[in-house]
């Protein structure tokens, strides 16, 4: 991956289809500042029950978004592609669960998904089942009936619909080599691991990003990496989960950074910021909002480890979201089994800081190390769609708005997206950011970004006091 600018978008939603994507990308489309993009679920189907993360046929396109020669033919334009490669669950209705469902123990796919039995062979107690970390309410099983009538409990740790795999089974390992065989045929450069850190299930352990886990993601990027791929994580948890796991691959996602910047606003304390960048991992892709809303447990403890904030930091966080939201993100945000504060924040970066305080945010993202990358809603300024996540009852679907042509054209000529664009040429193009970097307190909430490289210098001077904020930049 290029150290230019990515971009973070479905389809649907921006271009209304991948061709229409290509062209907001390359030759002097209003998006082509970008150097790559990464690609949100396309495979069937785009539009399933979670919003493409359930896929019924992981290896191929939507045919109502395009196929594999629209991503060919962006990749072909010089854009970086990124796809999913989602590991840990596959769609209810795939051709190998039914298959399994059908067959039973005659299947091909026998011993491909993940049953109650594999992990408690001798049965469990309540404590062996309650210690499973899962980000959603409820326990992670699923009834589901065999042809002839047996009845089994199917591992499903994020929706009933998305069954999990047990990646460590041959016949998984060669569905997994079957999608990076595709992907690496079809111009894809990067594959980001989806929900890794709950792929592998160990009684006695919270079975989230164990050694057994860490182990199995250093196979699966060898695997990755002999088709010519780079790989991503993709890993909400505690920071020093992050820096266990970004030895392993080529990049991981700085999820810390947004946390931080929402508490330094409401508190003009920029020390956690400064701590962070002492330890934040060099391979990172930093974000805002993404996807699944504004990451908020990064930056917090977990377990007896304590983290860049403590429970009362994060709770503010989320309590002043809500008064800036009027209240949308504390109704579109869910609380997970077993936690006293959501999982992140369900709206939009926009939403909970207003343009100013936006356009700072954006601004530090994109002068701190590591590859920039920038989700679509966020770019164009999006507010929270009450009306999609009403609609659906999916929190996150606040910050997933599907944009027509007339909105797309009215959001790109906004002088919030236009000063972000400006922002992304600069940083994707000028010689500084090939340079070394340099971040200083300069007293109060005041910090100082720069980056040298010989006679070529940007800086960029931010003021996180809650009262003031600003920023300023300095370019030779």
């Amino acid at each position: 991956m290029s150290t230019r600018v990515q971009l973070l978008a479905y389809a649907d939603r921006l271009g209304r289809d991948l061709d229409g994507v290509r062209r907001l990308l390359t030759d002097d489309g209003p998006l082509a500042a970008f150097g790559g993009v990464h690609l949100l679920p396309f495979f069937v189907p785009f539009d399933g029950a979670d919003a493409g993360f359930d896929p019924v046929d992981h290896a191929t396109v939507d045919p109502r978004l395009g196929t594999w020669a629209d991503v060919r033919a962006l990749a072909a334009a010089g854009v970086e592609v990124t796809a999913d490669l989602i590991v840990n669950h596959v769609s209810s209705q795939s051709a190998e669960f039914a298959d399994w469902l059908a067959r039973g123990a005659a299947s091909a796919y026998e011993g491909m998904f993940l049953t109650y039995d594999r992990v408690f062979p001798a049965g469990a107690r309540e404590a062996d089942i309650t210690a499973f970390y899962r980000p959603r309410v409820g326990l992670p099983f699923t009834p589901y009936q065999q042809a002839y009538g047996t009845r089994r409990l199917v591992w499903t740790t994020f929706m009933p619909t998305q069954v999990d795999l047990d990646v460590r089974h041959p016949a998984a390992t060669a569905y997994l080599e079957r999608i990076l065989r595709t992907f690496a045929e079809n111009g894809i450069r990067t594959v980001r691991l989806d929900a890794v850190g709950y792929a592998i299930k160990t009684l006695g352990t919270d079975s989230f990003l164990t050694p057994q886990t860490l182990e199995w993601v250093s196979e699966v990027t060898a695997l990755a990496r002999s088709f010519g791929l780079q790989v991503l994580v993709e890993l909400h948890g505690h920071y020093s989960q992050q820096q266990a796991i970004a030895p392993l691959v080529d990049y991981v996602y700085d999820f810390a950074i947004p946390a931080l910047l929402l508490h330094a606003f409401g508190t003009g304390d920029v020390s956690r910021l400064l701590r962070w960048f002492e330890l934040r991992p060099a391979n990172a892709i930093t974000v805002l909002d993404t996807h699944d809303g504004i990451g908020v447990i990064d930056a917090g403890p977990s377990g007896e480890r304590p983290g860049l904030l403590d429970h009362a930091e994060m709770a503010a966080i989320f309590a002043r979201a809500a008064a800036a939201t009027g209240g949308q993100s504390a109704e579109a945000s869910r609380l997970p089994a077993w936690t006293t504060v959501p999982h992140q924040i369900n709206s939009t970066f926009p939403a909970v800081l207003g343009p100013e305080r936006y356009l700072i945010a954006r601004a530090f993202q994109l002068f701190s190390p590591g590859v920039p990358q920038l989700y679509y809603a966020g770019l164009l300024g999006s507010g929270n769609d009450m009306e999609r996540y009403r609609r659906t009852g999916e929190g996150r679907e606040v910050n997933r708005h599907a944009y027509d042509d007339d909105e797309l054209a009215a959001a790109l000529a906004s002088p919030l997206v236009t000063a972000q664009l400006d922002l992304v040429r600069l940083r994707s193009t000028h010689p500084a950011f090939d340079g070394e970097f340099a971040l200083t307190a300069r007293g109060g909430a005041v910090l100082e970004l720069a980056w040298t490289n010989g006679p070529h210098r940007a800086g960029l001077t931010v003021d996180l006091d809650p009262s003031t904020p600003s920023y300023r930049l300095e370019v030779t």
